[in-house]
């Protein structure tokens, strides 16, 4: 029997359509990032800023790029949501306050699917997630 490595599952994914508005976005202001808090309000849904905009820090998780751009979400969201897989999706809408993507008449959305059990112990064994 041959022994296959199991790659990494993604943390993070973004839709056709999300890809295109990142696109359109970076061409508008330059590289950019995303940011997802938990908090209430605006910081529960992704935020997009211009890369270096937002200072991420300790209470931060990288969980991957989209687009190209950066993915971070909240230590104690990202505690809660571990065992998902984030896709980040556009919806008609208009966005948070602070996101760029507030003009352009759509929202970035986050949905997002349960691992299964082989990809969360390829997670563990990875170091990306713990419990």
């Amino acid at each position: 029997m041959e022994n296959v490595a199991t790659s990494v599952p993604l943390q993070v994914t973004a839709t056709d359509a999300a890809l295109g508005l990142i696109d359109r976005l970076r061409a508008k202001h330059g590289d950019v990032m995303f940011h997802q808090s938990g908090g209430c309000c605006d910081g529960s849904s992704p935020m997009c800023y211009p890369l270096g905009e937002f200072i991420t820090g300790d209470q931060d998780v990288l969980l991957g790029t989209v687009g190209g751009a950066p993915f971070y979400i909240g230590r104690a969201q990202f505690e809660y949501w571990k065992h998902t897989q984030i896709i980040l999706d556009v919806v008609p809408g208009r966005g948070g306050m602070f996101s760029l993507e507030g003009p352009e008449g759509v929202r970035f959305l986050t949905r997002s699917r349960v691992f299964t059990d082989e990809e969360i112990a390829v997670l563990r064994a990875a170091d990306r997630i713990t419990s």
